[in-house]
C-alpha cells in the first residue's frame, strides 16, 4: 500500500523528513508510534524496516521504546518453558 501525505516544508524540515531519507525517516516514526500504541508488534516493526531482530531491538532502545518486564512476567515466562521443556 501507498500512504502519502502533504507536509508543508517547514514543518517537513523540522522533522528531517526533506531529503533522500526523508520516506524512510517517515516510515520510522510511523512505526515508532505503531508500536508505541500497541499496534504494531516488534516482529512488524522489523519487517517494515527491514531490520533484523537484533537492529529492531536497538532501533526501538534507541527511540526510548526499550520493552521491559515485570518480575512476576519473567517468572511466568519462565515456568512456562520449565513446562515447555519438561523440567
Amino acid at each position: 500500500m501507498i500512504v502519502s501525505v502533504n507536509v508543508p516544508d517547514p514543518i517537513a524540515a523540522q522533522l528531517h523528513l526533506d531529503g533522500e531519507q526523508g520516506n524512510h525517516r517517515a516510515l520510522e516514526m510511523f512505526a515508532l508510534e505503531g508500536y508505541r500504541a500497541g499496534e504494531l508488534s516488534r516482529g512488524q516493526v522489523s519487517e517494515l524496516l527491514g531490520l533484523e531482530f537484533n537492529e529492531t531491538m536497538r532501533f526501538l532502545k534507541d527511540h526510548g521504546c526499550a520493552q521491559s518486564i515485570t518480575l512476576q512476567q519473567f517468572e511466568r515466562d519462565a515456568q512456562a518453558l520449565r513446562e515447555l521443556l519438561g523440567r
